[in-house]
């Protein structure tokens, strides 16, 4: 009794935790679940409430309808089960819910004689109406037809219907693409074969072609219905990775059905069509590009009321896309249809108080294109005094007026009102100046610029001054066009730190100057190297870059950390530190960049054989080498000083693979023994029996690549695949493959090319020295 009321407890809890996880993620599929699942286990009573509040957040989820059906079919609620039917069958196309319905129909009218018989045919051609296209439709089919078989027949009349309607049943089947085709093609065979050879011989081949095609192209559709997850739930898209690829699994098949693959007729083609976009809209149900592809389709196929139903459908399941709601206006308006279209535009705007801009502005536009000029301005009049109303719509009746109506002055008054709203708007003073440019009113553009500028703060001032340096080189004289970009520059100064450097003059006023569309007094090179310059001028008297630029990524170490700080930082965003950013030039010699301490061959002395890369403490610094292994420590002191922000991995692993890195061997006393870090690296692959230090990173430059100077190449050459074809393979795979291109390397060398198997280990091809 206990446990009993400790599993009532979890379930219960279960069920909170459930509640509230679909309270604040409503589209929570795992939370669904759980609640479905629970709600099985639940008097009809107690799981209807449950199964309503799933079913309104997953309308189009047909097993949890089915669920919901089957357990109302349990207690016999047939009032019930004929409502839920009535609600998802035609916009759940999915036949375990049809089969449902089926089996509740028969249950319904079996005892209930020839009329009942009638009814249950009656469901089954209604059924096969909506799904018979479905690739798993083959059992619905064979079900029938034994539905048919099954029927009493009292008289020859009766009779000759009956195997009428099974063979009708038996053609439409074999030429329906399902899993089921070949298996319904054999019985078709034996019934004809039943009825009559001589007449089954005619009819079947006449319907093998046709059976034939449907086989070919079931085995072709099968493809893209393979990728399709017909257990995902409809959810608003979240951008995740299987959306995105059943989004495209689907827009594959339709592409697929669009084609008539199996070249019928339109009217069977396009019944298929709306057959798989009513299934892609069961999983896909809130994506608005599918419902505007339904409908655009279908207007495009000349059914105009079925476009219309579409978007009907699409703004009942996305109630909030305004795109869906432009696309119907429009489709209403195309036709002639001008009320429907402005009840669409009003439902925009709702009360007008709280209405977007755009509703606004499309609304004028459709005014203007549909009842005239006189509409279009009184409702402009109106909805300037809303307090919502933005200089957009300003702008929009504007060039409507200006571009529409051919009134120049009417446009020229609206600017002006506007003005008095949003002179604190740079984007409005720049539609305005191209409204002025238009009508080439040079004075009273340079007023609009004077005006705008005196009252606009420096930092949103700045593209305004962009525009009037370009009127300025449009329809000025030099002296102006100089005047106004160093006032500019006077404004410009006093928002940044460098304000002495800013206002003096650069070449790339120059360029700016002189250039024109996409001409440039200069080219693309110089193009960048004036940014670059720019860059370094706008950071000049940051001590930290300065020095990291003049002296080279070895004075990094160096530099304290808060020198460069910017102190235009917020306090509530966390930004990198650029004081240690170092601008890469691949022209830069890597000898500038080696630190003192650097040995001869590249590397760091044996006292101290790594470097301090992250600026710890250097009794930190220490216990890390301390706890380090002596092996990984020599691996690391072996890797060779690469040029650039990327090294070339096949030369770094080469010379990983080629480098000697000690292995400890343990004495009587138990420790590790390890050979002196300062010690020269050896290589099992140079071909060559002397030892040999490991190469600094200027070694791997290409030095002496004239074949001339290097003595007894061939020899040489011979000696060095012996050595390594000599050594036993390593079992590695990896170390096999790098042998493989050291040997193929060691080949090309005798072009005069830089072998790795030898260069890398200390040895260049080309020399002997």
């Amino acid at each position: 009794m206990a446990s009993a009321d400790n599993g009532a407890q979890s379930e219960t809890k279960d069920q909170a935790t459930t509640s509230t996880t679909a309270a604040t993620d409503p589209y929570n599929v795992e939370a669904a679940e759980i609640l479905a699942s629970s709600a099985q286990h639940m008097p009809i009573a107690q799981a209807a409430p449950i199964y309503e509040q799933i079913l309104s957040l997953f309308p189009t989820a047909s097993k949890f309808w089915k669920q919901y059906a089957e357990a109302h079919m349990a207690v016999n609620n047939d009032d019930a089960i004929k409502q839920i039917f009535s609600r998802c069958l035609l916009n759940c196309l999915h036949i375990p819910l049809w089969r449902c319905y089926i089996r509740f129909i028969r249950k319904v009218n079996e005892k209930k004689g020839a009329d009942g018989q009638d009814e249950i045919r009656k469901a089954f051609e209604f059924m096969l109406g909506y799904v018979g296209a479905d690739m798993a439709s083959g059992p619905v089919w064979m079900e029938y037809i034994t539905f048919l078989k099954s029927l009493p027949a009292q008289t020859a009349q009766e009779e000759s219907i009956r195997m009428t309607a099974i063979r009708k049943t038996y053609q439409k089947a074999i030429i329906t693409p399902t899993h089921h085709v070949e298996q319904l093609w054999r019985e078709y065979e034996n019934f004809e074969n039943s009825v009559s050879r001589q007449l089954a011989k005619g009819l079947i081949s006449e319907y093998q072609p046709k059976y034939n095609s449907a086989r070919a192209v079931y085995r072709e559709q099968k493809k893209y219905v393979d990728e399709i997850d017909y257990n995902m739930l409809a959810v608003p898209p979240t951008g995740s990775f299987k959306e995105e690829q059943q989004w495209m699994a689907w827009k594959r098949f339709l592409t697929f059905e669009k084609g008539n693959p199996q070249r019928i007729d339109s009217v069977s083609s396009n019944k298929r069509i709306i057959f798989t976009y009513e299934q892609c809209l069961m999983y896909l149900y809130h994506y608005q590009d599918v419902w505007y592809d339904y409908a655009t389709w279908h207007a495009k196929s000349g059914s105009i009321d079925s476009a219309i139903k579409v978007f009907q459908r699409a703004l009942k399941a996305l109630p909030d896309s305004d795109t869906l709601k432009y696309a119907y206006a429009e489709l209403e308006e195309s036709r002639g249809a001008i009320q429907p279209a402005r009840k669409i535009y009003e439902s925009l705007l709702g009360d007008g108080v709280n209405a977007t801009a755009l509703a606004h502005i499309q609304f004028i536009r459709f005014l203007r294109r549909n009842e005239g000029v006189e509409a279009a301005r009184k409702y402009f009049l109106d909805a300037r005094k809303s307090p919502d109303c933005s200089y957009h719509v300003y702008v929009a009746y504007a060039l409507i007026a200006f571009c529409l109506d051919k009134d120049s002055k009417i446009a020229h008054n609206i600017f002006e009102a506007g003005l008095k709203r949003f002179m604190h708007e740079p984007v409005y003073i720049l539609e305005y100046a191209d409204f002025l440019s238009r009508l080439n009113d040079e004075r009273n553009i340079r007023a609009l610029f004077e005006r705008a500028l005196s009252s606009l703060p420096p930092e949103e001032s700045v593209e305004v001054w962009k525009r009037y340096i370009q009127f300025e080189q449009t329809y000025g004289d030099l002296a102006s066009m100089l005047k106004v970009e160093q006032r500019r520059k006077e404004a410009l100064s006093r928002t940044g730190e460098d304000g002495a450097s800013a206002l003096e003059s650069s070449l790339q006023d120059v360029v700016s100057r002189y250039s024109f569309m996409d001409l440039w007094p200069c080219s693309s090179k110089d193009l960048d190297h004036l940014a670059r310059q720019e860059w370094l001028a706008k950071n000049i008297n940051k001590k930290a870059e300065k020095s990291a630029v003049s002296n080279g990524p070895a004075t990094l170490d160096k530099i304290p950390a808060g020198l460069a700080s910017n102190s235009n930082v917020s306090g509530k965003v966390i930004y990198p530190d650029t004081s240690q950013t170092v601008i890469y030039d691949p022209r830069q010699k890597l000898e500038a960049g080696i630190p003192p301490s650097t040995t001869a061959s590249g590397f760091k002395a044996a006292s101290n054989p790594l470097s301090n890369p992250i600026g710890l403490a250097p009794n930190v610094f220490d216990e890390v080498l301390k706890a380090t292994p002596p092996a990984l420590i020599s691996f690391l002191a072996n890797l060779p000083v690469v040029e650039g922000p990327a090294p070339n991995v096949d030369i770094v692993l080469s010379i990983c693979l080629q480098s000697d890195v000690p292995v400890g061997k343990t004495g009587k006393s138990g420790t590790t023994q390890t050979p002196m870090l300062s010690g020269p690296a050896t290589s099992d692959l140079s071909g060559s029996s002397r030892s040999r230090p490991v190469p600094s990173g200027s070694s791997f430059k290409t030095r002496d690549r004239q074949s001339g100077k290097r003595k007894d190449r061939d020899r040489q050459e011979e000696d060095e695949t012996a050595t390594v074809q000599s050594q036993p393979l390593p079992r590695d795979v990896f170390r096999i493959r790098q042998i493989q291109k050291s040997r193929a390397a060691a080949t090309t060398s005798q072009t005069g090319s830089v072998s790795y198997g030898s260069a890398l280990s200390g040895d260049l091809s080309g020399s002997t020295t």
